[in-house]
């Protein structure tokens, strides 16, 4: 994949936030929607793109698809790891959303009754 491509896809917050999510789970794009509270088109969109740059694969299981992080595309662009992993710390936004991700993971709520919780409402 053209680096140009990469650098492109990633110049956005969401899919900045994605990405940071996927660092840390497999997610589909309903989980996605409700932990960063943006709206299933905004979400999918967001994904359209990683994916065509080769930044994340889906997995299809039964009616919905999970998302991961390419890690063949990380080991050989370093840069992009190192912006996940250390780089994201800093950035207020994806810290939050790792809050929502724990919450929703020690949770008993799933991909089907996540959209019908109130796991995040007044941003907890």
């Amino acid at each position: 994949m053209d680096i140009i491509e990469i650098l492109k896809a990633l110049a956005h917050e969401n899919r900045i936030r994605i990405l940071n999510l996927l660092a840390k789970s497999e997610l589909c794009v309903c989980e996605l929607e409700n932990l960063m509270q943006v709206n299933q088109s905004n979400a999918s969109r967001h994904l359209a793109k990683l994916k065509q740059v080769n930044l994340i694969k889906g997995q299809k299981n039964a009616q919905w698809i999970y998302y991961h992080l390419n890690d063949d595309l990380l080991a050989e662009h370093d840069f992009i790891k190192l912006l996940i992993e250390e780089e994201l710390l800093n950035y207020k936004d994806a810290r939050e959303d790792l809050k929502r991700l724990e919450k929703y993971k020690s949770s008993s709520l799933s991909c089907e009754t996540l959209p019908d919780s109130d796991i995040f409402q007044n941003n907890n």
